[in-house]
């Protein structure tokens, strides 16, 4: 039996799949900009400028659809989210300063291994032997883009690592939300939760900023914002396993914009690797796909 949400997003994938390859081309613009930045200032006071334009856009989203009702049945896993969110950016964002964008993209795909784990483990999900052997192969993959013990390895590889967890909770926390709470509420609280927390670090490591660099700070901020939204709104109208995939469009994007803007070029190693995880990846989030659609029929 058909489901009537499948039928109606089906009818906008085409446009889902703009909104997604449209906010990977941000996320990874952002990216970019947050990695040049964070050569002349500190990644918390990057992040922290992130967050608040993202709370900015927010309030100004919120004053121009005239919705004042943020109340949320679930405060601490609100917050809890947007603690997970802030502490996987910032994690993310200081991995930059010391490895390449291609590579810290593509080690930042095994976030889907843990969602599944963490959904094995926290909402008693069923995982078949097919995916454990998918989420195996992809850590492998993981492993041989970090090559821990070689002379390339650097421990900022394991900070993304660790973002990829954080950000795995935080979408294990947002299945939880999802029964009770919209999607702007949690965009809000997760804004504001995120914002407050840098903001009190700010003094700690702040740095006069730059007049050359203000306009580079406010890019950096609406491209990751627009990218936020454009997410949403594809998820909104489009299947999940149609748009998804897209993510990994970030390599192309990333690897590009590290050669171009930093004379980075990923090797073999990274190639191989990154080949390992999207295959895997693909194949893990394709069988979660198939188990909640038989769960709807």
């Amino acid at each position: 039996m058909s489901h009537p949400e499948l039928v109606t997003r089906k009818q906008s994938n085409g446009l889902g799949i703009v909104f997604m390859a449209t906010a990977i081309a941000f996320f990874a613009g952002a990216d970019t900009v947050a990695k040049f930045l964070t050569q002349s200032y500190h990644p918390i006071q990057v992040m922290g400028m992130r967050q608040a334009g993202l709370l900015v856009g927010v309030t100004l989203w919120l004053m121009l659809r005239g919705t004042t009702n943020l109340r949320t049945a679930k405060p601490g896993l609100q917050i809890l989210r947007g603690v997970c969110a802030t502490m996987s950016g910032a994690l993310y964002v200081y991995a930059l300063r010391y490895i390449p964008l291609a590579d810290a993209a593509t080690v930042s795909f095994a976030a889907p291994f843990f969602v599944t784990i963490l959904g094995f483990l926290l909402l008693g999900e069923k995982v078949g032997p097919r995916r454990w052997f998918a989420i195996l192969a992809g850590f492998a993959g993981t492993l041989v883009v970090i090559r821990p013990g070689f002379e390339s390895f650097h421990p900022a590889y394991f900070l993304v690592l660790v973002s990829a967890f954080l950000f795995a909770t935080r979408q294990i926390i947002s299945r939880n939300l999802g029964s009770t709470e919209s999607t702007i509420v949690t965009i809000a609280f997760t804004a504001l939760v995120s914002a407050s927390l840098l903001g009190v670090l700010q003094p700690f490591f702040w740095k006069s900023i730059a007049t050359e660099h203000i306009l580079l700070f406010a890019l950096y901020g609406i491209l990751a914002g627009l990218g936020e939204f454009m997410v949403i709104k594809a998820l909104e109208i489009a299947l999940a396993v149609v748009v998804a995939p897209l993510q990994y469009t970030m390599i192309l994007w990333t690897t590009f914009f590290g050669f171009a803007i930093f004379g980075d070029m990923p090797d073999g190693y990274t190639l191989l690797g990154g080949a390992i995880i999207i295959v895997a990846g693909a194949f893990t989030f394709w069988r979660e796909h198939q188990a909640r659609k038989a769960r709807l029929d």
